[in-house]
């Protein structure tokens, strides 16, 4: 966001004067530390085209996958990793007094809220909430809280957020990641064959990849997996691989995808598809 969009949201949101000024610093700061890898963690950096510079990854199956989504989520504006620490106090099991300064993995601006977001494995948080029974708490619904966090956020009208690996879908991460490599071919996309595609995607709602594919021999695969970064065509990335031809839906777009899922003669071929 530029500044005048960066004011607008601001206004939005309607946030107080301290979240605006915490906000701005995070916005404005480098990284508060560098990551470092671990035994069971590869570290790393991603080359992020939303933010226009590298997104540091603690874990390159929970924080890197997170990376993935914030990337492609047209809700998520602006994301930050290892924005500034700030102290938190809890108890541990014993009920002895904890403070210390942490660093959440991220901050993000979303077009209806703004959070620093923690992302752990369900494993951790099942021993870490057994260790620290007041710093990470699961609630009626399932998800984590952390109560510290919560409350410095709060203190400045924001909000903390604890995100686990059991929210990543593998399929739709995976099909992310695919088409990632298609983004630098948006200007060198076929016309002829979009225009090819396109026809013959609306007179077939739901057609297979693989059908297309073998009805029109002019038209690649690559041709299609272009169109889908340009949004030129729906497929529902978390129901199979792309790489899966024979199982792959192509929509003209999401409400004609909404419309033929919920027909059960659609769902009826989605099955017979997937046992093929």
């Amino acid at each position: 966001m530029n500044p005048r969009e960066f004011e607008r949201w601001c206004q939005t949101l309607n946030l107080p004067a301290a979240a605006i000024e915490a906000i701005a610093e995070i916005r404005s700061a480098p990284p508060s530390r560098r990551v470092q890898g671990r035994a069971n963690n590869v570290s790393g950096t991603y080359p992020s085209q939303k933010m226009g510079l590298t997104i540091q990854f603690e874990s390159h199956k929970v924080e890197l996958w997170a990376i993935y989504l914030m990337e492609h989520d047209p809700n998520v504006l602006e994301y930050y990793d290892q924005p500034s620490c700030f102290k938190i106090q809890y108890t541990n099991k014993s009920g002895r007094k904890i403070g210390h300064y942490h660093t959440p993995d991220f901050f993000v601006l979303s077009a209806d809220s703004a959070a620093w977001v923690e992302w752990k494995t369900e494993a951790q948080l099942q021993k870490l909430s057994e260790k620290y029974p007041t710093r990470y708490q699961i609630a009626a619904d399932g998800s984590w809280r952390c109560p510290p966090g919560e409350a410095y956020a709060e203190s400045l009208g924001l909000k903390y957020q604890v995100c686990t690996d059991a929210s990543l879908d593998p399929i739709y991460i995976q099909n992310l990641i695919f088409i990632e490599d298609y983004l630098r071919f948006k200007t060198e996309s076929n016309l002829s064959s979009q225009a090819l595609v396109k026809e013959r995607v609306k007179t077939a709602p739901g057609i297979t990849l693989a059908a297309l594919l073998a009805a029109s021999p002019q038209i690649s695969a690559n041709d299609v997996y272009v169109m889908i970064v340009l949004d030129q065509l729906y497929v529902a990335l978390s129901e199979v691989p792309l790489i899966q031809h024979e199982r792959v839906r192509l929509y003209p777009d999401r409400q004609t995808y909404d419309t033929y899922s919920q027909s059960s003669q659609h769902q009826t071929a989605t099955s017979l598809a997937a046992t093929a």
